[in-house]
């Protein structure tokens, strides 16, 4: 059963989120949703180098334009959600400080993309795979602990961003069949 309806709509019977299940985090509703995004946002990435790699640049941009917004959004709800829980709780705020890093800087290299650069392609590459560890990192490390950390306080600031902050995977758009997915999930994936 879903764990939320981020996640059916995810889900839907198509195996299209798996994620790792090795300690049952993504049954915690905010979890399972932002893990959910994690997905998505790597299944985007996915899709951008494809059409890089296929020679599509405009559409690799478009898409890279529509990931950018999806991970400015998703940034919001880590940070005013779990983050801010785990930093008022007191647990892990080295990691949150590294993590809360790794998105300034994720979102540096965005802000200096230049569309017209001969090494655009190669710059972009270099973001998707800062973006697919950084993923990684949060799915096997703040969200697992996360959930045996934090007590009903951390989980009402978590509710108060989400409830603030809706997932961009409920946005009309996104809420239709999931695009093909053939890649491993990022739990699994090593680049």
């Amino acid at each position: 059963m879903p764990s939320s309806a981020v996640t059916g709509r995810v889900v839907a019977g198509t195996g299209w989120a798996e994620v790792c299940e090795y300690c049952g985090c993504r049954e915690v509703p905010p979890i399972g949703e932002l893990m959910d995004e994690h997905t998505a946002l790597v299944d985007q990435a996915d899709q951008v180098r494809q059409d890089l790699s296929g020679g599509n640049p405009s559409l690799a941009r478009s898409r890279l334009a529509g990931l950018v917004a999806d991970l400015e959004r998703h940034v919001r709800r880590e940070e005013d959600g779990i983050f801010r829980a785990l930093r008022v709780a007191g647990e892990f705020v080295d990691e949150i400080d590294e993590l809360e890093g790794e998105h300034r800087d994720l979102a540096s290299v965005i802000a200096g993309l230049e569309v017209e650069s001969p090494d655009f392609e190669a710059q972009v590459s270099r973001l998707l795979d800062d973006l697919a560890v950084h993923v990684e990192r949060e799915d096997l490390g703040i969200f697992p602990v996360s959930v045996v950390t934090l007590g009903a306080d951390g989980w009402e600031i978590i509710e108060r961003a989400h409830d603030a902050y809706p997932s961009f995977l409920l946005d009309p758009a996104v809420t239709g069949p999931p695009p093909p997915h053939d890649e491993e999930s990022t739990c699994r994936r090593s680049r």
